[in-house]
């Protein structure tokens, strides 16, 4: 008996997520998920022609901070225009939930996600609940944040937390957990966080061992002590007995330039005793709150967006002290509440990060920035484009299993990340020979070339260069493994 299928993408070049060669079929999909793979004679209710072009599983942005985007923009278009079909939130110890600012403003780097309007959920069920109600074209796994949990529980945030107040986060941390959050993220290099002691961050992730919840960390340091940073990641997943991930793996500093080759090799000595996981984005300028110390070591600003002064957003810091004639100090103190992009890293370390086989892909974008990063609308087309087919980094394959089957694999999203029978329907079409991204510097807002289509849970969200106004997505929970 013959099946009828939802949508057939016929004539493609299939490239798996797995890193095996490529292969020629047409693909059958069944409400949400993957029926057929091979040689299809029924016919689609709906057809897409892959002739000449490569699917593969849709993208999964390892490191993003869309927690609000899938609220306030749901047809998710820096996302979907770059093929990714899930992104993981709630990344950096930021994370919209469980916080009510109600008349207080949002710190710090919490404002990278929204003003105090925006954390108005006082449990993380509420939130999800949110998302499921309201669901967005992609699908979502969510971190919840440490930041975030010191923000709602202390009283002084520039010290440890108390015995009290670790027992309140750990609640929270149950809470989040049992409503779907899929591990914690820390970032311990911003200053809300970084005062936080090692051992206050395992206290309160104590609830993640129980379910071997990932601890992902934007670590204490990226520069000088790097390795110290990497140490006392790897310390916490030992003492938590849970996998890590190391997010947006770099080296920062014209003195750090060339210590990846210092730093990988120390990940892959750790991996072989406990769960590891990185991820990078691939270009050698960073995008955070801008402060005054953090200019010190980049060779060059950009203002991505100014709350006192909006009119300097796009415009490098240098003039726009020279318009201010203050110091760089006195500008940047004129500018905050703030956001920058910060050119600290260098060429040769970004490839050998990207090129190390355990490295996943993340955006890292911040999406409500005025005049965002590139990255928030590139980084997929990019690797595609400019690293494996332009430079020849690594294979189409490679490139692929990157931004899929290993970051499925890494955040446990079961059925996701691969191209098999059974699997859900999560799909990219693109042109192997055009893609790449068209998002600059000075004009970071544009979709990606050479993405034709793109599937999500078997429906169709991006065709012809828009969003079709699909919003198929779910909140992932972590599978077993």
């Amino acid at each position: 008996m013959s099946e009828s299928y939802d949508l057939i993408v016929r004539n493609a070049t299939v490239i798996d997520g797995t890193r095996a060669p490529r292969f020629e079929a047409d693909i059958g999909i069944i409400s949400e998920r993957i029926s057929r793979i091979g040689k299809l004679k029924e016919k689609g209710k709906v057809e897409i022609d892959a002739s000449g072009k490569i699917v593969s599983p849709g993208f999964i942005d390892a490191h993003t901070h869309d927690d609000r985007l899938m609220l306030s923009a749901p047809e998710m278009a820096p996302k979907s225009s770059q093929g990714v079909t899930t992104v993981v939130a709630g990344n950096c110890g930021i994370s919209l939930a469980p916080l009510v600012l109600g008349t207080r403003p949002a710190p710090p780097p919490l404002d990278l996600i929204g003003d105090a309007s925006w954390f108005r959920f006082a449990s993380f069920s509420e939130y999800v609940r949110t998302l499921e109600e309201n669901p967005a074209a992609t699908n979502a796994a969510l971190l919840v944040g440490h930041t975030t949990l010191r923000v709602a529980t202390m009283k002084h945030l520039d010290a440890p937390a108390s015995p009290g107040e670790i027992i309140s986060m750990k609640g929270l941390v149950e809470e989040a957990l049992n409503a779907g959050a899929i591990g914690v993220s820390t970032g311990l290099y911003y200053e809300p966080a970084s005062a936080a002691p090692t051992e206050e961050v395992i206290e309160v992730c104590r609830p993640l061992s129980a379910r071997k919840a990932l601890y992902c960390t934007h670590m204490r340091d990226e520069g000088d002590r790097v390795t110290e940073s990497l140490e006392e990641t790897f310390r916490i997943g030992r003492e938590l007995n849970v996998p890590v991930v190391v997010s947006h793996h770099k080296v920062v500093g014209t003195p750090n330039h060339g210590r990846s080759k210092e730093t990988l090799p120390l990940i892959a000595e750790r991996m072989k005793a406990q769960g590891i996981g990185l991820d990078c984005y691939p270009y050698c300028a960073s995008s955070t709150v801008l402060s005054w110390h953090r200019t010190l070591i980049a060779t060059k600003v950009l203002v991505t967006w100014s709350k006192p002064h909006p009119e300097y957003a796009g415009m490098d810091l240098a003039e726009i002290a020279e318009k201010m004639n203050l110091s760089i100090e006195k500008t940047t103190q004129q500018l905050l509440p703030a956001g920058a992009i910060y050119f600290s890293m260098d060429e040769a370390d970004v490839q050998r990060v990207l090129a190390f086989e355990h490295t996943m892909v993340g955006s890292d974008g911040l999406p409500h920035d005025a005049v965002p990063h590139p990255r928030l609308w590139g980084t997929f087309p990019r690797v595609l484009g400019h690293y494996s087919r332009g430079l020849g980094l690594f294979p189409l394959e490679t490139a692929v299993y990157k931004m899929t089957g290993l970051t499925a694999r890494t955040f446990g999203l079961k059925d996701r990340g691969v191209l098999k029978e059974g699997a859900y329907a999560d799909l990219c079409v693109f042109d192997a020979d055009t893609v790449d991204e068209a998002a600059t510097f000075a004009r970071p807002v544009r979709p990606a070339k050479g993405i034709e289509a793109v599937i999500v849970n078997g429906a169709i969200t991006w065709r012809d260069g828009k969003p079709t106004g699909a919003r198929p997505g779910r909140v992932l929970r972590r599978g077993p493994g």
